[in-house]
């Protein structure tokens, strides 16, 4: 299905006369068996991959059209979304999920007209008193073998597990290339977490990628050992992400901040592009969804998170302020007055020091 609407999407695209949101009806093909708000669910889903393609296209920063799940020939990728009102979790010690399926599938099941597809769960929900679900997503995961859901929840403000900040104090996060954030708060505290080893391990599997794809027949451009390279690499991102972001928001909350701010990378990547820093950054640190997950981890802690311009802080000196008489070499920034410090540090404090006051030393 999704490869259906996203084809005739694609269509469109490349036709001066059509219109990619104008595509034919699905329901009737594949309501029988998904019912008719899956197919609701999983247009909406591409209509949202696309309205991302055109913002991204906009900045300039688009990687390419959304793509297809797979083929026949090398297998399809097995997900779905399934709409909030159309599933039911219940937890205890039989844990399970009952989703809304189409009339075939009911009948190929034994299931009676208001029945729902029962499917045993086994885990441990991040929170398990909501006000309202989001739309599940569930998908099959090749390495493990086994299938996974994803449930977004709308929790209140007041909600016992929220923390809530212990001071007002702020930060400034520089996220770079060869080392993934500096930090610097009013509190005047420094950290740095690096990631030369992190990126050379996903450059590595990019470079056998490249390898595998070079080998393929022409009419081929994926395999099944090329998508599972993929997967382990993004697998292992993702989790470097969600490690980073949270022990980056408990060291800050412990330290009383309220406000994180984030460095805008537009300003910087126009200033200082090169493919390796453009691998880095977007390939690799996939900025839009680590600041996606710092966002979500510090919403539990009572933090804010607020993306602003950091151009030109990483060549600031934080003695005489001087952008000109700087010289910065890999890890270093000196200056001509004498400063020498590490630049990802000294481009974290000047971007604190352009939103706040800063009055104790680093």
């Amino acid at each position: 299905l999704w490869n259906e609407i996203n084809y005739e999407r694609r269509q469109n695209y490349t036709d001066p006369t059509g219109d990619v949101w104008d595509i034919s009806e699905y329901r009737g093909r594949y309501g029988g068996i998904l019912g008719s708000s899956t197919v609701q669910q999983i247009d909406r889903k591409n209509r949202e991959s696309w309205k991302s393609f055109f913002a991204l296209q906009k900045k300039g920063e688009a990687n390419g059209k959304p793509g297809f799940w797979g083929n026949s020939e090398d297998g399809r990728e097995l997900r779905t979304y399934i709409r909030n009102t159309s599933y039911s979790v219940e937890w205890g010690e039989y844990s399970r999920l009952e989703i809304l399926v189409g009339k075939d599938l009911k009948d190929q099941y034994g299931l009676g007209h208001r029945e729902r597809f029962r499917l045993e769960v086994r885990g441990e929900p991040h929170w398990k008193e909501y006000e309202k679900q989001g739309r599940l997503e569930l998908y099959y995961d090749e390495q493990a073998q086994t299938f996974r859901a994803f449930q977004p929840v709308t929790i209140s403000e007041n909600h016992s597990r929220l923390a809530h900040p212990l001071a007002s104090e702020e930060t400034a996060l520089d996220i770079g290339a060869n080392n993934l954030v500096a930090c610097t708060t009013t509190t005047g505290q420094q950290l740095l977490y690096e990631g030369c080893d992190l990126f050379d391990r996903f450059h590595e599997t990019t470079r056998e990628i490249a390898r595998l794809q070079s080998l393929l027949e022409d009419s081929r451009y994926s395999s099944h050992r090329i998508r599972r390279l993929y997967d382990r690499r993004t697998k292992r991102r993702d989790h470097a992400q969600d490690a980073l972001a949270r022990d980056l928001i408990e060291r800050l909350y412990d330290e009383g901040v309220s406000t994180v701010y984030v460095g805008d990378l537009t300003d910087v990547l126009e200033t200082h592009w090169s493919v390796r820093t453009n691998e880095k950054t977007h390939n690799f640190w996939a900025f839009r969804a680590f600041v996606k997950r710092l966002t979500y981890t510090a919403e539990e802690y009572g933090m804010s998170v607020e993306i602003r311009s950091e151009a030109w802080t990483s060549q600031t000196c934080p003695n005489c302020g001087s952008t000109t008489d700087t010289v910065r070499h890999q890890d270093t920034l000196t200056c001509s007055c004498g400063f020498d410090g590490h630049a990802d540090l000294v481009a974290s404090e000047s971007f604190l020091r352009r939103y706040t006051t800063v009055t104790r030393s680093m």
